[in-house]
């Protein structure tokens, strides 16, 4: 098979190489690409510095009557007043922590400030069977349904109250302010209560809106507390507020700080994947994980810095050529490596007659049958409609174009008739 025209790639600069220069960026180049992030983490710092300084350094309000918070909603004053007069107060966020704190003792306190509404009703049945005593901090409708069917809530504080019922508690506060503070607004719903049964209303306004319920559950006593500002670190100063506050919280030795979790949602609906999946799976992934991460370190290591170095290699034409025709002969591409061989020859067949390049091959295969005295249709059918389909085919083109290329440089130039610019083998 004849191959294509040559292509001469031999470079112009010298073949010897040169000294390797390494272009993995140094530690000072390093150090300036990073200037620019170094800057912008500098001023990040300033920023959260000044906004320190601005707010005085406080911290959020964090959880409301948390017993450990000490923000303006947090609970931690009252907690710790109560524990500075021998009150042993205990944590709970779940109701199994709540066992656990009461267990089999009979002189406790329970505080429960369930404002997410995560307890269920089931659950206030346990909790009157493990306290005798129960201080519900503004309650859902759903807990005053089933603690105390006969209490319905009411609208906000209006304003201080007095005491106005025999409850001893509310009888040694005399008045209080169940409002929020600028610094606690928004961080609870404060309201109140009226009663429908016998249950006792305390410091209740000229609406009959009382801020203090004692009621029964259960054979529990429940105080139903309408308004949890006035226990928090921001409003427990304020009139009789400490000392309801106390003597609700204070009548027994121990003091169980309730405050419902998501972990006493009840489960509904189906299991989801975690549960679903065998307890061996999440060990086998992290594994695989680590395996795949020390497989990329392993197999993507480098020895040292990239260099750029001159290949000492002449690709001479000929190599070029044969290694095109070798690809054209793999892939039987014969109509390929016919177009290959036509182009080379149309493009010498017209400086052999005289045309410019941009004669068309119509135009060209008249003006060398008229010159060589052959039949148009024969030319034309050799420069572009003949197709080979067999290596056999694409030899006899390559030849018939050979010999065109020669009657045509003999026909132009009989005194010089020879080479025709071909690559003869």
């Amino acid at each position: 098979m004849t191959p294509a025209p040559p292509v001469d790639m031999t470079p112009e600069t010298s073949t010897t190489p040169a000294d390797a220069s390494a272009v993995s960026p140094t530690l000072r180049q390093s150090g300036r690409r990073a200037v620019p992030w170094i800057v912008l983490g500098a001023v990040a710092v300033l920023v959260a510095l000044a906004g320190i300084f601005l707010t005085g350094g406080r911290s959020s309000s964090g959880v409301p009557l948390d017993a450990g918070n000490a923000g303006p909603t947090g609970g931690k004053a009252l907690a710790q007043v109560l524990g500075s007069r021998g009150v042993d107060v205990r944590d709970a966020s779940s109701l199994d922590q709540v066992r656990e704190a009461v267990g089999a003792g009979s002189d406790t306190t329970l505080f429960v400030f369930d404002d997410a509404g995560n307890l269920e009703s089931s659950a206030y049945d346990e909790l009157a069977r493990l306290a005798k005593t129960i201080v519900i901090v503004e309650p859902t409708f759903r807990t005053l349904r089933t603690v105390a069917p006969g209490v319905h809530a009411s609208g906000e504080p209006r304003g201080p109250a007095d005491a106005g019922c025999g409850v001893p508690a509310a009888e040694r506060a005399a008045r209080i302010d169940p409002r929020p503070t600028g610094n606690t607004s928004g961080a609870t719903v404060p309201g109140t209560f009226r009663v429908q049964d016998d249950g006792a209303s305390c410091f209740a306004d000229a609406t009959g809106a009382a801020s203090l319920v004692r009621t029964m559950f259960k054979g529990a006593t429940v105080y139903l507390v309408g308004s949890a500002p006035l226990l928090m670190n921001d409003g427990i100063d304020r009139a009789g507020n400490a000392a309801l506050g106390l003597n609700l919280l204070g009548q027994h030795g121990t003091l169980v700080w309730y405050l419902p979790g998501i972990d006493d949602r009840p489960v509904t609906g189906p299991p989801d994947l975690a549960a679903l999946t065998p307890g061996w799976v999440t060990p086998v992934l992290l594994l695989l994980v680590l395996v795949v991460v020390a497989a990329a370190v392993w197999r993507g290591r480098r020895f040292g810095p990239l260099v750029v170095e001159n290949l000492p290699v002449v690709v001479r034409a000929g190599e070029t050529r044969e290694g095109r025709a070798r690809l054209y002969q793999r892939s039987s591409a014969h109509l390929r490596a016919a177009d290959a061989l036509r182009i080379g020859t149309l493009g010498r067949l017209a400086a052999l007659v005289g045309l410019p390049a941009s004669a068309s091959a119509t135009e060209l295969a008249e003006a060398v049958a008229a010159l060589t005295a052959q039949d148009r249709t024969r030319v034309r059918d050799l420069l572009v409609d003949d197709i080979p389909r067999t290596d056999r085919d694409l030899i006899a083109l390559s030849d018939d174009l050979a010999a065109l290329e020669r009657a045509t440089a003999a026909a132009a130039s009989p005194a010089e008739a020879g080479s025709t610019g071909r690559m003869e083998p």
